[in-house]
């Protein structure tokens, strides 16, 4: 297609999101370089300028002063032809210091193996680059299979990065080098490696970690982010380890997490803000027809975009170790009208539904158990997302199996944990995907393509013989005039 029949086609397509940050075509993947610079907040992220397939990769860049209102940006970094990334510019993050913006990243070249750490400087707030003249860790640590992504961060008077790896002996690993001054780096260690841990989905934590990223909290507790990566199948999941650094290495507990219970969740990325709270976006994938992720997709080809990043998330670590994650507070800014105020009781035998809502909703929902929330999106109810309250094991369960008419969606369920009789969730819609949040701040992420023409509708019900109590509100979200132009906060 012509870049204006793309457009033509992304216009035409229901599934385009409203309000997660997205260009207005073509491929997009990880988010990198999340850094506080020159009274913005600036979000880069992995794009194809030219198509809807995982390649050519440049850093796409969005800025806003507020979280909310959101400024599309030219392209930041591309690859250089014949130079040390001219397979692509690949993920990595930034820093601000002395009044510059510096950006880290992988450098990708076909005939190489590993990827090597660069970097790049911005004076003029983070919009142009200079890159560096050559490459600041040029080989991979020995007995590494796997070798990427830079995370680079200040600590005390000395500069600190993790790179993400897969060691020979099976265990995936963040490496830690350090340098006083962000251009000499020495390597410093293992920061975290283990062997494949099984997770509670069926999953694991894989033999290699791609985008390592550290927080730390002011009681000197920490977490490790990393996305799992399978040698033969690619990107699984997005997992962390709670614990303590010591003498330079990551003491984390036993037990890994999910940092999202969804199947569609990737490469998640830190920003530590002004203010002190840790946030977080990650790559929202497509669940369309492609074989696994990132390979080619006839659907994708057709509407011309693919990829999303989540809205921005505040973590903060729980009084058992998990994380905590909320959408960020800046959000309710975007809530509009309200569509629905309703406290009732339902039945499997008498649902109730409370009327129509927006594709782009904020909706807060309590379940008893036994409680399924029903969002109907075809006027016959023969399509629709269920969220059900499980009578028996208590888990929060997330069924797109009948999401979508189009045979080319992805189906499959989800759970989260039981958290008591009550389920009391925040779930934020946007046309193909949904973001739930539980009340102990565990996530979900899915996406679902609805063909269904009218409005969506919200439906109560239950599981069972029983009724069960529920109490919803929703909202329509929409984004404010944006600073420049674009499709829906693109």
């Amino acid at each position: 297609m012509t870049e204006a029949e793309t457009r033509e086609a992304v216009a035409l397509d229901t599934h385009f999101p409203a309000v997660h940050l997205r260009p207005p075509a073509h491929w997009i993947n990880d988010p990198n370089g999340l850094v506080f610079h020159d009274g913005h907040y600036h979000v880069y992220f992995q794009y194809n300028p030219y198509s809807a397939r995982h390649a050519d990769m440049h850093w796409g860049h969005y800025r806003s002063p507020d979280l909310i209102h959101w400024e599309l940006l030219p392209v930041a970094l591309a690859p250089t032809p014949g130079g040390d990334d001219e397979g692509g510019v690949w993920s990595g993050n930034a820093v601000s210091y002395d009044g510059r913006l510096t950006a880290f990243y992988s450098a990708k070249r076909d005939d190489r193996r590993h990827q090597p750490v660069t970097s790049a400087v911005s004076v003029d707030g983070g919009t142009t680059f200079t890159k560096h003249a050559g490459l600041l860790i040029p080989e991979a640590v020995e007995c590494t299979t796997m070798f990427r992504d830079p995370y680079v961060w200040r600590d005390g008077d000395r500069w600190r990065m993790l790179v993400g790896a897969a060691l020979a002996d099976g265990r995936g690993a963040a490496l830690a080098y350090g340098s006083d001054d962000l251009d000499d780096w020495s390597y410093e260690g293992v920061f975290l490696a283990r062997p494949p841990h099984p997770l509670r989905d069926g999953r694991n934590t894989e033999e290699g970690w791609e985008c390592a990223q550290y927080a730390a909290f002011p009681d000197g507790t920490g977490v490790v982010l990393a996305s799992a990566w399978d040698p033969w199948e690619g990107a699984s999941a997005a997992i962390y380890w709670p614990g303590r650094e010591q003498y330079g290495e990551f003491q984390a507990a036993e037990t890994p997490h999910l940092l999202d219970h969804g199947p569609d969740f990737y490469a998640p990325a830190l920003l530590h803000a002004p203010d002190g709270r840790w946030l977080m976006w990650a790559w929202i994938w497509e669940a369309r027809d492609e074989e696994r992720v990132g390979a080619p997709s006839e659907w994708t080809d057709e509407v011309g975009w693919a990829g999303m990043l989540s809205l921005p998330r505040e973590l903060a670590l729980g009084p058992d170790g998990e994380l905590v994650q909320r959408p960020a507070g800046e959000l309710l800014a975007l809530r509009g009208e309200r569509r629905i105020a309703a406290t009732g009781k339902a039945s499997a035998q008498q649902p109730v539904e409370l009327g129509e809502i927006s594709r782009a909703t904020d909706l807060t929902v309590t379940l008893e158990c036994g409680g399924r929330l029903r969002l109907l999106t075809s006027p016959d109810g023969t399509e629709y997302l269920d969220i059900v309250h499980h009578l028996v094991s208590g888990e929060l369960v997330v069924d797109r199996d009948h999401a979508s008419l189009d045979p080319r969606a992805k189906g499959g369920s989800w759970r989260l944990p039981s958290e008591g009789p009550t389920a009391t969730l925040r779930i934020l819609l946007d046309h193909s995907v949904a973001e739930i949040f539980t009340a102990a701040g565990r996530a979900l992420t899915v996406r679902f393509y609805s063909v269904g023409e009218g409005p969506w509708r919200v439906q109560m019900g239950a599981m069972g013989d029983g009724s069960s109590s529920y109490t919803v509100g929703a909202w329509d979200l929409a984004q404010p005039e944006q600073v420049a132009g674009g499709r829906s906060g693109s």
